[in-house]
């Protein structure tokens, strides 16, 4: 008789598994019989297995099945955003990446690292009264180089263990070839081994299930209107499905050879306390305002809201349901209420 046979193991439970590590049903028959013999009775119950279920990653929403995220904090690490800053390293592997804007109207990253830990980050530059809104609810370790002392002050009161060039030892180092303060990197995965908490950090983001479709109309790129010549641009990329980012008129490439391309872009209007530009000035990130969330190809929009400082930001569409994102990296770009994202639709 020709035909596929199933290669089963049968274990000493009556379970069998094929070779493949699929479960099968365990049917087993019990048969009852009552005082005589002419009343008897036949009962089949049957067992079945599922498989384990995979654990995500908290800030991708990506599958983690060998729980790497888990055993470890949230890292945010500051990144100088200026033209003398390119390359940049290690931006590609971080979870989420916010773009602030600091005094002059420029903007810097506050890079956030859990599922991928590379060897070289930066350049790092100093922190910003923005930063300590941005790492509340996560916490975990917070690598910056310095900064003014309203600033510092600031993130010292966040749950999170700052390292700078003074304390960080072999976790920074100079890059001889760039010149100062734009040559000043972090390593990462030994910065991670300085044990931040909570371990792992708390989702930031709600993601769509399996099957699930983004809304809104389809988009061909967009433009962040950050001014003082900080506009990013984002493009649809079909065959990544996710976002080309360009910066300075030019495609946003790591020095590692990378495409910053997240697959999603969530833009929030927000107030800048003390003015935009100013040195002292920061990003209102507690209350509501205006969102937009570019992702699978869509925009949808909606409102942000946050209750406190311990609590995360949600996104809310127009009958108040959260907003969900395609699992994967998410930049959030922190737009003053008075500029603007200008929107390309898909022919």
């Amino acid at each position: 008789m020709r035909g596929s046979v199933a290669l089963l193991f049968c274990l000493g439970l009556g379970a069998c598994v094929s070779a493949s590590g699929v479960a099968f049903a365990d049917s087993t028959t019990t048969t009852t019989t009552s005082g005589t013999p002419s009343t008897t009775s036949t009962t089949s119950t049957t067992t079945t297995f599922s498989a384990p279920k995979v654990p995500t990653a908290p800030l991708t929403g990506l599958p983690d099945p060998h729980h790497v995220t888990t055993s470890r904090s949230a890292l945010t690490i500051k990144i100088d955003n200026t033209p003398q800053a390119m390359p940049q390293f290690g931006i590609q592997d971080a979870d989420v990446v916010y773009e602030e804007i600091v005094e002059g109207g420029i903007t810097r990253l506050a890079a956030i690292f859990n599922s991928r830990t590379p060897t070289v980050v930066g350049p790092v530059r100093s922190v910003r009264r923005t930063d300590r809104e941005i790492v509340f609810p996560i916490g975990g370790i917070f690598a910056f180089s310095g900064g003014a002392q309203y600033a510092v002050r600031s993130i010292e009161t966040a749950p999170v263990k700052l390292y700078d060039q003074f304390n960080a030892g072999d976790t920074m180092f100079r890059d001889a070839t760039r010149p100062p303060p734009h040559n000043l990197f972090a390593n990462a995965a030994l910065l991670m081994k300085k044990d931040g908490l909570p371990r792992p950090p708390p989702a930031l983001f709600t993601y769509r299930s399996a099957g699930q479709n983004a809304l809104g109309p389809r988009v061909k790129s967009f433009v962040v209107g950050f001014e003082s010549g900080y506009e990013a641009s984002y493009a649809w990329n079909s065959t990544t499905r996710s976002w080309d980012r360009s910066l300075f008129g030019a495609p946003d490439v790591t020095a590692n050879g990378a495409r910053l391309s997240p697959k999603n872009v969530i833009v929030m209007y927000v107030n800048y306390v003390g003015g935009v530009g100013v040195i002292d000035s920061y990003a209102q990130l507690i209350g509501s305002g205006k969102v937009e969330i570019f992702t699978d190809g869509r925009v949808e929009q909606g409102t942000w809201q946050r209750a406190n400082l311990r609590r995360r930001t949600v996104y809310l569409d127009a009958a108040g349901r959260a907003i969900g994102l395609t699992p994967g990296q998410t930049w959030v770009e922190l737009l003053d209420d008075a500029e603007s994202v200008t929107v390309t639709p898909q022919s």
